[in-house]
This record gives structure tokens, sequence and C-alpha cells, in this order.
């Protein structure tokens, strides 16, 4: 992620904000519109549209992820294949794996995997993003599907975008939580300050997750969410937002960890959905990686009580 503090001088008065910062920043104007738009540009703390003028007195806060490779390669990486057809293949993410090319992570990925695999992706993402319609984080394991033809792709989108798709995650959070289930609203978007974290704002995008208790151990949770919203990071955001972080989670948790794990105990157990082109009901259900059953297991034998 590259941060760049700017400050206008009183010559820049009445210039749009996006002209000036693709002059400034040496880049595109639509890759400044596209920074702008997720929030990336804060103008004396505050977001701004692309054709804010200029006062000249300003401070400017532009937060933007380094340039990538412009196409991903195909690497011949192993795939938990749950199932595929000539339309999509639903795959068992494992812990550490990124799901498509980003800053830092040119190869390795999801992505570079199914290119590997099976070649042929729908386009609609983009050469670094070809066939994803939904992430993952990198720690945050289970099943993904992802489109191998544009019909596909099309229609998968249209199921999450009509929150028509099923998807359960197990989690493991901080602290003995009182009811038996519950929901969390809260808008989601980018964090004012903290800009590789996501966080509750008054502007954000409208999140809900649904969840219910599984077990309670001394000093921590095991719950299911069920999301009937997919923003970044909504889970870890919204049982961080209550007071309840999730176990390991870099991010959102606590700055020391007394059970072993490193990232988010976070496991995407289940999709459901309805293939786009046979309309075949389609559900799969993911076990948890050892990692996970460890880390519940140390809690469960945790003997310190709060």
């Amino acid at each position: 992620m590259v941060e760049k503090r700017l400050f206008p001088q009183i010559s820049d008065a009445g210039k749009r904000l996006d002209l000036f910062l693709a002059g400034a920043l040496a880049i595109s104007r639509t890759m400044v519109g596209k920074i702008i738009k997720d929030g990336g540009v804060l103008v004396n703390g505050k977001a701004a549209k692309a054709s804010y003028r200029l006062a000249g007195d300003e401070e400017l806060l532009v937060s933007y992820e380094e340039p990538v490779p412009a196409e991903a390669i195909p690497q011949n990486i192993p795939l938990v294949i749950l199932y595929e057809d000539e339309h999509l293949i639903v795959v068992n993410k494992p812990r550490g794996m990124v799901v498509h090319p980003a800053a830092g992570n040119s190869d390795g990925t999801l992505v570079n995997a199914l290119l590997g695999h099976c070649k042929n992706l729908s386009g609609i993402g983009g050469v670094l993003r070809p066939g994803i319609v939904h992430r993952l984080d990198k720690d945050t394991s289970g099943v993904m599907v992802v489109a191998k033809s544009d019909v596909a792709h099309l229609g998968l989108a249209k199921q999450f975008h009509e929150r028509t798709i099923e998807r359960r995650y197990i989690a493991l959070v901080h602290g003995v939580l009182a009811k038996d289930a519950g929901t969390i609203s809260g808008p989601i978007g980018r964090h004012p300050v903290h800009r590789q974290e996501m966080a509750i704002v008054p502007n954000g995008r409208r999140a809900v997750t649904h969840w219910r208790c599984l077990e309670r151990f001394p000093r921590t949770t095991l719950i299911e969410a069920k999301l009937e919203t997919g923003r970044t990071h909504q889970i870890r955001v919204h049982f961080a937002h209550i007071g309840h972080p999730l176990v390991g989670d870099p991010l959102y948790g606590r700055k020391k960890e007394y059970l072993p794990i490193e990232g988010q105990a976070l496991h995407a157990a289940v999709l459901g959905f309805i293939h786009p082109v046979t309309g075949e009901k389609l559900y799969f259900e993911t076990p948890m990686p050892d990692v996970m059953l460890q880390v519940i297991e140390a809690a469960r034998n945790d003997q310190e009580k709060t």
C-alpha cells in the first residue's frame, strides 16, 4: 500500500482534484478516478469527489496499491477441487493462499493455480482476476466458486448481488458471547486513518452479519456467521466492532494472542447457489483445516478464566 501526503499551493487553486493528482503522482486520470472511488483520497481528512476544486491550502492523503504485473501467469499449484464443469469450478482454498495477484503477491495465488489447471477462465474480472466472482482473505480457508465462462460469471455475480447465495462461516472469537444468536449491522468502508483497514463508517456500504453460538469456552466463543451482504473483511470488522474480535486477526484482533494460530480463525464452511447455466442447486460444505481444529481444541482446554 502506497501512502502519500500532498500539499497543493495557491497556484493550484481552482484545479480539479483528479487532474491535480494525475499530474502530481504521474499516473493516469483513470487510475486516479478509481482511487477516489475506492475511498483512497482524503482532503483535510474527508472523502472528496473527483470534481472537487482545490482551494490551494488543503492536505491530501492518497492511499493506493502499487502497480502489479499486467497479466496473471499459469502455475502448476495443487488444488482441492470440489466440483468442475465447462462453466465453473468450486475449490477449497487453503489458509495462506492469496486469491489473485496484487502488489506483493504476483504469483502463487489461486488464480495462478486455476490458470495452470483449466487454462480458460471468464475474462470479465480482467487479466489479473479472471473468473473471480467473490474472494476470501489470505488466511481465510474454505469453499470458493470461480467462473470459467462469461455466462457463468454474469449469472453468479447476479446471485451475489441479489444475496441469494448461501454463505456460512465458522469463526473463533475472543470473549464469551452471552446470547445464543444475533445480528450485527453496520456500514463498512475504508478506515479514515488506517487505510489498509476497513471500519464501521457513516458513509460505508450496508453490511449485515447473522450469527449463532456453536460452543462457549472459558475465554472464547465458537460461532457460525451467515452473510447477508459481502463486504471486505465484513465478519472480522463486525465482531471487532462489538468487542469480540476474531482470534489471531492481525488487523482487528488483540495485540498479544495467547492461542496457537497466526492469522484470523475463520473458515468459509458452506457455499450454496444455483448453477447459472443448468439451474441445478449446488451445495458445498468443507471441513475446517487442522490449524482451526487445533486452536479450537486449545480454546476448549483453556483453564484461565477472565
